[in-house]
């Protein structure tokens, strides 16, 4: 989920909404078929030693999983609502950054994995230390986050644009 203001917030397209929407519906369809995979293997005898009753109950507590998540996700979204192109940094925005020392620059968008899932920019979430880091930096700001090593890495926001699939 995307931090905005304390609520918690998913900024989509209207594609990558309606894309999840579809897998939604798909997995709720299909809810009766992993059941009856389970009534069917629950009636081979001692559960105990049945893997294929334990596999199709496993599939069915990642599915209802899957299922939640979906249903929450789409429940908050902002869809279609593009951020102001303010050069600010924020969720639903293509950053172009500068690492401290080095003189190329990375460009990758921040928002949850689902919204960038089918773009070919990388997509680094709003909860990830760099992400989290520049929040509301603004063009030209300089700001600092932990590296996975504990060291501390400087990093420069070049530009903050809108993202748009097209």
């Amino acid at each position: 989920m995307v931090t905005v203001s304390d609520t918690k917030v998913t900024w989509l397209t209207q594609d990558a909404y309606d894309r999840l929407k579809h897998e939604l519906d798909e997995m709720i369809e299909n809810r009766p078929v992993i059941a009856a995979r389970i009534n069917d293997s629950r009636e081979e005898g001692d559960l105990k030693e049945n893997g294929g009753y334990h596999a199709a109950r496993e599939e069915q507590g990642q599915a209802e999983a899957r299922i939640r998540h979906l249903q929450e996700l789409l429940r908050s979204a902002k869809v279609g609502e593009a951020p102001a192109n303010d050069g600010t940094a924020g969720p639903g925005k293509v950053l172009t950054v500068r690492y401290d020392g080095d003189d190329e620059l990375e460009k990758f968008l921040l928002a949850t994995r689902e919204e960038g899932a089918e773009g070919d920019l990388d997509v680094y979430s709003p909860e990830s230390p760099l992400g989290k880091a520049l929040l509301g930096a603004k063009e030209g700001e300089e700001r600092e986050y932990e590296l996975p090593n504990g060291k501390t890495m400087k990093v420069t926001l070049v530009k903050a644009v809108p993202y748009s699939e097209s």
